[in-house]
């Protein structure tokens, strides 16, 4: 009931742009068993992004309006990188990176991680933000066959585990 109570408030915040008095990031997995691939978003507040990026980039970072996209794709992909480790049936894997888009108060990054077996157990690190914010929280939900699972995180605690 608390998840579904964070999840409620997470939608108002991230879809009317209230500002927001709390850090909270959602990550979702779903695995597409025609790909064989365990396809992922992330959302994160923007400001909150520019400002983690901006502090272990040392570079000026504008997500919305940045006019160099390769150079932006490259900081937004290896951050990502860096702040989600999964592993898959006990073997790493590595995120291929697919962009970012920018939705109100948030950025959606898109990534996926290719030629995986049907998960039976994902472990993953989740330190989105943790650089910045010291009460970061991270939802995790991940489906794999249908059965959805959620659990969260929160600073400095980043370790997952999803059994199917």
């Amino acid at each position: 009931m608390r998840i579904i109570k964070v999840l409620l408030i997470s939608f108002l915040f991230f879809s009317f742009g209230i500002k927001h008095p709390f850090y909270l990031g959602i990550t979702d997995l779903k695995y597409n068993p025609k790909e064989k691939s365990l396809q992922g978003s992330a959302k994160l507040f923007t400001n909150d992004l520019e400002d983690a990026l901006k502090k272990i980039y040392k570079v000026q970072v504008d997500l919305i309006n940045g006019k160099d996209k390769t150079s932006l794709n490259n900081i937004v992909g290896d951050y990502l990188k860096n702040h989600l480790k999964l592993k898959i049936n006990g073997k790493p894997m590595k995120a291929a990176f697919l962009g970012f888009e920018h939705e109100s108060e948030a950025i959606w990054m898109y990534f996926e991680y290719e030629k995986c077996a049907v998960p039976k157990k994902i472990e993953m690190e989740n330190s989105f933000l943790y650089e910045n914010i010291k009460s970061q929280i991270n939802l995790v939900h991940c489906e794999v066959n249908g059965n959805t699972q959620s659990s969260k995180v929160t600073n400095p605690d980043k370790n997952l585990s999803f059994q199917y």
